[in-house]
């Protein structure tokens, strides 16, 4: 799937789709993600929340 980056201000936005969080188990409105770049690419996981 390629998407394209939206321009927010002076940052840039990656819209993710509902069907791709609900494969990740994330619910946008009470989870925060993890973002890692590794060898330039970058993932996103749902942040454990222990604390």
């Amino acid at each position: 799937m390629k998407k394209k980056l939206i321009k927010s201000g002076s940052a840039w936005v990656l819209l993710i789709q509902k069907p791709i969080l609900e494969l990740l188990d994330i619910n946008p409105e009470v989870d925060e993600v993890e973002l890692e770049v590794e060898s330039k690419i970058l993932k996103v996981k749902k942040a454990n929340n222990d604390k």
